[in-house]
């Protein structure tokens, strides 16, 4: 009976665990129903590639910029080191590769920790597996609620069906946030210690991995004991799994946690040139595709030539900025105890940096003693402020200042340098010694690029990125002055004449049609030589009369063209006043033209983009297109040297041509108006000046045989420079310090001369061959069958549009008129292109092979 009544229990009690078991397999199978019907597919992850940070790079590998939403690189899990990976599965899922997704054991342990965690308002403890981190971090939300938990459990066994453990791994370590801005484990460790991931250390990878579960928590500048906590848990648990030995753990959590910065040196500053290459980058690939898509931009900037013209420009404006005075200090406090507290509180302006800012505390005859932020001092000595003449209205400096109050005064807030200590302290001097200094208002470019391929090598948009974002080497179209000259000429020497031909010096007058008064344009020193020049005078000189009496020769619809073809100009307006540079051009499409001259007449594209690749280092773009069949050949070094390059530059100008207006030009550095930058530099180098009606702009365009360089400088606001300045005096100083610095340690190389030129002993005066006793005897480039004879007779043909004399009252080099479609006032109409000279006959140039012709 007893025996009977057991078995009955035992019934009920099976049928119970039956029904139990039943209901909650029943119950088990409604929940996932329930929660599965509205689940979002998992398919994208088989083909995920998350958002990578793009880098673009200098020449030499240094970072330029890095664009990301999320800065992210995407290292595969085949390239992760043992290492890191053996952390992260010690600190996040140590179970990772025995389990289906979801760990049975963690959950009862998470369960039993939150049961003594009831009422205590902290949050439960989670029980989440990597793969379930992967589910929340790419499909779900991150709210801590039931449901979610419930969905990342069944995702979690749907994705270890689909995807390989490693899959997932990889997944996981490339999308996880780990602090201070960073998206997984290879930016981490850039950010955290500025390696790759294979060069991190047992404590760097355990502090790394340890960061995955809340880098807030561990910041080690915030938390730093919380962080060396989390480490330490993270080593012990790598020693656990059998990932270090107990040895390496002990040393490895004896280590403190130091962090260490991206080195300046790895990081290189260009912000204009980089503003334009991610414009590019835009225009070429798109927004998301430079955010998101991990690009490598190999770019064309050469760190040194770019700080030799970053320095030179900005030496260049403050020498312009301080023949034109000192314009008062930045602003002014009272001086009393707390002046330290106080000047902490001004920022310094836009464009100040690296100068520090400075308030003025005592004013002494000899000198005045100025306090710094943090309570320093210093003293600017006398010396150091006799430059700081007071400006005037009309662009005239006041007298030199006697004592330092004719400059400062106490409370004045300034700007200063600090100064290298002297052997024997200066009188009056308080502390070590500051000059004073002052940001320019004028501003300017520079570029630099290889004559051969277009690669620009520098650039530098202005004085400060931080003051204005506009980059006037590529942005300000402004007028060009002279240096339109060379190629108005080149022309010339295509249509009939040398660089002998002989023009007149005298004064010219183009009709500009009824009822408007005739175009006299005007030499810089107002005065005509009044015979006959040569054609190299013209240009060396930069006469205004004689470029307009050739181009009124030749008929402006023959120098169009090669405006046009080299690119200074889409569409040149058919106006005399253009050949004297009334035409406006950006720095970057005119000294990509003076290229062209020296590489022998190839067309050039500047460019600032060699290469850029995928996140997969595919190539995506490349600048130089040319074929190379035997390139990938390992053997090609020890079978004749370096694969033949076919050169598909397209021949824009004749070489002959080309070469003449070279040789022209660096007669301009050795004897005419650039002559300071050939007295001050020993290369063979070649430019031109220019100068336009204010003078509101002055240029300077010149190269080497391997390396062409433009300088602008002018107001923003145009305005004139002053009386006195010209691009002689302006931008010609930047370019001497820029190629001196450039090519400093180079040997000099002479310009190359096509086959087909020869060159002629000549009287520079006369442009005849050379006779014993001449005195002003040059070599002159001529092409075969143009050089001057012995016997040849001069012809002079007077005539052309206007021979009238004008009044030489003064102007300046290239005086161009100025009209409203060029940004400024009204000074003399242009030539209407229906009323060039229309009853003007041209003057009968007699044929001649010599080109002796004198016009």
């Amino acid at each position: 009976m007893r025996y009977l009544r057991f078995l009955r229990h035992i019934r009920i009690l099976l049928t119970g665990l039956v029904a139990t078991a039943l209901f909650g397999t029943l119950a088990v199978w409604l929940v996932y129903e329930h929660y599965s019907q509205d689940l979002p597919g998992f398919q994208q992850l088989v083909d995920y590639q998350p958002p990578t940070v793009t880098r673009v790079e200098a020449g030499d590998g240094r970072l330029l910029a890095e664009y990301a939403k999320e800065k992210r690189i995407f290292v595969p899990i085949a390239a992760m080191p043992p290492l890191l990976v053996n952390a992260v599965i010690a600190a996040e899922d140590r179970e990772f590769y025995q389990h289906g997704g979801v760990d049975p054991e963690a959950i009862v342990r998470a369960g039993l920790r939150d049961i003594f965690k009831v009422g205590s308002g902290r949050r439960g403890e989670g029980a989440s597996t990597i793969t379930m981190q992967v589910v929340k971090n790419f499909l779900l939300s991150n709210e801590y609620k039931l449901s979610r938990k419930i969905k990342e459990t069944i995702l979690a066994v749907r994705i270890e069906r689909a995807l390989s453990k490693d899959r997932i791994l990889e997944l996981y370590m490339n999308q996880v946030y780990v602090g201070w801005g960073a998206y997984g484990v290879a930016a981490g460790a850039q950010n955290y210690f500025n390696k790759s991931v294979d060069d991190l250390t047992i404590a760097e990878a355990a502090f790394l991995a340890g960061t995955l579960k809340g880098p807030e928590n561990y910041d080690p500048t915030k938390h730093p004991e919380a962080a060396l906590t989390r480490r330490n848990y993270v080593i012990d648990g790598m020693e656990k799994i059998g990932a270090i030995t107990a040895d390496q753990a002990r040393a490895a959590e004896a280590e403190p946690i130091v962090t260490r910065k991206r080195d300046e040196t790895e990081i290189y500053s260009a912000p204009y040139f980089t503003e334009d290459v991610r414009r590019e980058l835009v225009q070429r690939f798109g927004e998301q595709a430079l955010y998101e898509g991990g690009l490598s931009v190999r770019t064309s900037i050469d760190p040194s030539l770019q700080s030799i013209a970053h320095s030179s420009l900005h030496d260049g404006l403050i020498a312009y900025d301080r023949r034109h005075g000192w314009r008062g200090p930045i602003g002014h406090i009272e001086v009393n105890d707390d002046w330290a507290t106080r000047l902490d509180s001004v920022p310094a302006p836009p464009g100040a940096a690296p100068w520090r800012e400075a308030v003025v505390l005592q004013v002494k005859p000899e000198a005045a003693e100025i306090g710094l932020v943090g309570g320093v001092t210093g003293t600017i000595p006398m010396s150091e402020l006799a430059w700081a003449r007071p400006t005037l209205d009309d662009q005239k400096v006041g007298s030199p200042p006697r004592a330092a109050g004719d400059v400062v005064k106490r409370g004045d807030l300034v700007l200063v340098e600090p100064l290298p200590p002297p052997a024997k302290p200066a009188k009056g001097q308080a502390g070590p010694l500051y000059a004073l200094r002052q940001i320019p208002n004028v501003s300017g470019a520079i570029v630099a690029l290889d004559p051969h391929t277009g690669r620009i090598l520098a650039m530098d948009g202005g004085w400060s990125y931080e003051m204005s974002q506009f980059n006037r080497a590529t942005q300000a179209r402004r007028q060009i002055g002279s240096t339109m000259k060379p190629f108005v000429y080149l022309a010339a020497l295509d249509n009939g004449m040398t660089p002998s031909t002989l023009i007149l010096d005298l004064p010219v007058a183009i009709d500009q049609g009824p009822g408007l008064p005739l175009w006299q344009p005007r030499n810089f020193e107002g005065e005509e030589v009044g015979g006959p020049r040569t054609v190299r005078w013209a240009i060396e000189h930069s006469i205004n009369t004689m470029t307009v009496r050739m181009a009124s020769t030749i008929g402006i619809d023959k120098i169009a063209p090669y405006v046009e073809r080299l690119g200074i100009m889409d569409h040149m307006p058919l106006e005399y006043s253009m050949v004297l540079g009334a035409g406006d051009t950006t720095p970057v499409r005119l000294t990509t033209a003076y290229a062209m001259l020296v590489n022998g007449g190839k067309r050039i594209t500047p460019s600032l983009i060699d290469r850029v690749q995928d996140r997969d280092g595919k190539t995506v773009f490349k600048q130089d297109t040319r074929a190379c069949a035997r390139c990938g050949d390992y053997d090609w070094p020890s079978s004749g040297g370096v694969p033949p390059l076919p050169d598909t530059r397209k021949q824009v100008l004749d070489p002959g041509t080309a070469y003449q207006m070279v040789d022209i030009l660096e007669g301009v550095v050795q004897r005419g108006t650039g002559a300071a930058v050939g007295a001050a530099l020993h290369f063979p180098l070649a430019g031109k000046t220019g100068t336009t009606n204010g003078p509101n702009d002055t240029w300077f365009e010149g190269f080497s045989p391997d390396l062409a360089v433009g300088i602008y400088v002018g107001f923003d606001d145009p305005r004139t420079l002053g009386p006195h300045e010209q691009g002689a005096s302006v931008a010609a100083p930047i370019f001497t310090e820029f190629m001196g610095a450039a090519l400093k340690d180079k040997p000099p190389v002479d310009f190359r001369i096509p086959p087909d030129i020869r060159l002629v002993r000549v009287n520079a005066d006369s442009g005849q061959l050379a006779m014993p006793g001449d005195r002003n005897v040059i070599w002159e480039a001529f092409k075969p069958g143009t050089e001057p004879s012995p016997d040849e007779n001069e012809s002079v043909v007077e005539g052309g549009p206007g021979t009238e004399t004008i009044s030489s009252d003064g102007g300046m080099e290239d005086a161009i008129p100025a009209t409203p479609a060029y940004g400024v006032g009204v000074l003399v109409p242009p030539t209407p292109r229906s009323t060039q000279a229309p009853n003007q006959p041209r003057p009968v140039v007699p044929p001649s092979t010599d080109g002796t012709g004198l016009y």
